[in-house]
């Protein structure tokens, strides 16, 4: 399965009456279970069929980030996850506006089924905005940063 057929799937199974879905599918295992009353956002990547894959979903995703205010060039999400700033909650945030960044330099940890994903610098830049929030739900190539190449 691809990342649109999953997106599309965990779209109808968010809009279905079903509270758990589980599919195995030529080497493929994934499982949907919808958390009732918790803020959750929906998160799916393929699995090793040993391990099956537990995903929350709840409310739908909020919308795509507004324009950015500042031009520039754009990092992307390279997954759909949950955006953190900071490797804890009481830590300094990786990156803040202004900051020159050295590629492969963390600049963010991006969260999916409970894995917690560095996200590297690809080149040297420095940053103009920041367009996400910690603890926002991201999608596949959402922007989170406007950068300035060096």
């Amino acid at each position: 399965m691809d990342m649109r057929q999953i997106k599309a799937l965990m779209q109808e199974f968010d809009e279905s009456g079903l509270s758990k879905l589980k599919i195995t599918k030529e080497g493929f295992e994934m499982e949907l279970e919808k958390v009732i009353g918790a803020v959750a956002a929906p998160v799916a990547a393929p699995a090793p069929v040993a391990a099956p894959v537990a995903v929350a979903a709840a409310a739908p995703t909020p919308a795509a980030a507004p324009a950015p205010s500042v031009s520039g060039d754009e990092i992307l999400s390279p997954m759909v996850g949950t955006y953190y700033a900071a490797p804890s909650p009481d830590s300094a945030p990786f990156v803040k506006v202004g900051d020159t960044i050295k590629k492969g330099q963390v600049i963010a940890i991006l969260e999916a089924m409970k894995i917690m994903n560095e996200l590297e610098a690809e080149f040297d830049c420095k940053i103009l905005d920041v367009l996400v929030s910690d603890g926002q739900a991201v999608e596949y190539d959402m922007p989170l940063f406007v950068v300035e190449k060096l």
